[in-house]
């Protein structure tokens, strides 16, 4: 998840300019942040202890 936002934010970001797919990106940059955080602190998310 965060390879595929960082790769709609440089390709859809500065390569063209599509905005709405950078924003995207970002979200999903965050999201998959959000739920790495909280795999490695041990908690289950979502029924999953990691995300790889």
């Amino acid at each position: 998840m965060i390879v595929l936002g960082i790769i709609l934010v440089v390709v859809f970001g500065w390569l063209i300019p599509i905005p709405i797919l950078m924003y995207l990106g970002i979200i999903l940059i965050v999201v998959g942040v959000i739920l790495l955080v909280l795999g490695t602190a041990g908690r289950a998310v979502g029924g999953r202890r990691h995300y790889y």
